[in-house]
């Protein structure tokens, strides 16, 4: 699964602008999942999953919650959207 395809907007599902900036690396995502997860990760996370219809992706989400793969890769690209967007931001600030 591509967490891309999940269509899921750092801006709108209502997580922590803050704590996703905490995840620049893969590592940090598995320390900040769960806490993400269950500040409100899960439940467009589960509905993003189940709309694109991988079933071994909502298994794993299903079975591990916040310490899956899939919830970590899901965190890990929703900080990279973050940061992209930050970035954009601050050049069009400097021009």
């Amino acid at each position: 699964m591509d967490p891309a395809d999940l269509d899921l907007d750092c801006d709108r599902i209502g997580i922590c602008g803050a704590c996703l900036s905490l995840v620049p690396t893969p590592g940090d995502a598995q320390r900040m999942t769960p806490i993400l997860w269950d500040e409100g990760l899960r439940e467009p996370a589960l509905a993003a999953v189940r709309r694109l219809g991988d079933e071994a992706a909502l298994a794993d989400l299903e079975a591990n919650g916040g310490r899956s793969k899939t919830a970590r890769a899901i965190v890990v690209h929703l900080a990279r959207q973050q940061e992209e967007r930050a970035r954009r931001w601050w050049q069009a600030m400097q021009n």
